[in-house]
């Protein structure tokens, strides 16, 4: 590819302004195949942020979205082991939540999906509430664990200014066209001093640049902005926090995340959404193997989190300000 080739004049970068990209990978929706067609991975040139092109249109992009992309039990033995296992791994980010020094407060969890995170806060003292842009989530997460959920996304939610001492948002800000207004929507639900979690995919990963257009953490066409640590960091001082502790490793996300870029045909909630017939060992045999190769790939997301270039970068950040 010719330097004419790979910088283009393009929409303006959301961060920067700028017109001029690099390309970087192309692909299509690997996970689930929600459509056939091919988006490419650009990073600005005025700024390195890495994004989607073209960018879908809000009203088009939840067409990439199948009803239950999102993991819920529904009462087989498979599935409750699955829950087991989904409670185990997500013990590392009610951790890290929780030890956050919030102020007196309750907890909104934005993106809540079926509410696993919330209840396992609430089990450590916390009071909780949840919202998620689906509907069937917000409603299994309140039917089944008794914690108000409501259907909506920032800075659209019924909730007053500073109602909350933690706002905990992990895996959201990549899937928004306006995450700046999202993060100045989730400050003015905290006082000065709450605190702010979020999760994002590490565009500066070891797994990316190993595997290119083929990291799950690229979710094409669901993930609009691929942050990196310096990215998010920018984001959140811009908005008016302080940065005060950052992890690169999460148990839950980077080993599977390596597992579904190395065999997505192998991810049990995509095989779900795309429908695959299966009998019940069938299925069975895929899910323990995908559990094995997950365990396999533990060692290495170890290693490339120490060096801090984890497939996930987890900050907490205080609100800075007066009342």
């Amino acid at each position: 590819m010719t330097s004419a080739q790979a910088h283009i004049q393009v929409s303006v970068c959301p961060r920067c302004n700028s017109e001029s990209y690099t390309k970087l990978y192309s692909g299509e929706d690997r996970l689930y195949g929600t459509t056939e067609r091919i988006f490419h991975i650009i990073e600005c040139c005025g700024c390195n942020l890495i994004r989607i092109d073209p960018m879908p249109r809000p009203e088009e992009l939840s067409q990439f979205y199948p009803e239950t992309y999102w993991w819920e039990a529904d009462g087989g033995a498979m599935s409750r082991l699955s829950e087991l296992y989904r409670k185990f791994v997500l013990a590392d980010h009610i951790r890290f939540a929780a030890a956050a020094a919030v102020p007196p407060g309750p907890v909104l969890d934005v993106g809540c999906g079926g509410g696993l995170f919330l209840d396992g806060m609430e089990q450590r003292g916390f009071v909780g509430f949840g919202s998620d842009v689906s509907l069937q989530a917000a409603k299994v997460c309140s039917r089944r664990f008794s914690i108000p959920a409501v259907c909506g996304s920032l800075p659209n939610l019924p909730f007053q200014a500073q109602s909350f001492g933690l706002v905990t948002m992990f895996h959201v800000l990549e899937h928004l066209h306006d995450p700046l207004g999202a993060i100045a929507a989730a400050r003015e639900l905290l006082p000065p001093g709450g605190r702010l979690v979020v999760q994002t995919p590490n565009a500066e990963c070891w797994q990316m640049l190993l595997l290119g257009e083929r990291w799950s953490g690229f979710d094409i066409p669901r993930h609009l902005i691929n942050f990196s640590a310096r990215d998010l960091q920018e984001l959140l001082e811009y908005s008016g926090f302080i940065v005060h502790r950052k992890k690169f490793f999460s148990l839950r996300d980077n080993p599977a995340g390596l597992a579904t870029s190395l065999v997505p045909s192998l991810e049990p909630v995509s095989r779900k959404v795309r429908g695959v017939k299966e009998s019940g060992l069938n299925s069975m045999v895929k899910n323990l193997l995908y559990l094995g190769l997950v365990a396999a790939c533990v060692p290495f997301t170890l290693l490339e989190a120490t060096a801090a270039a984890g497939s996930s970068i987890m900050i907490e950040a205080v609100r800075e300000g007066n009342s």
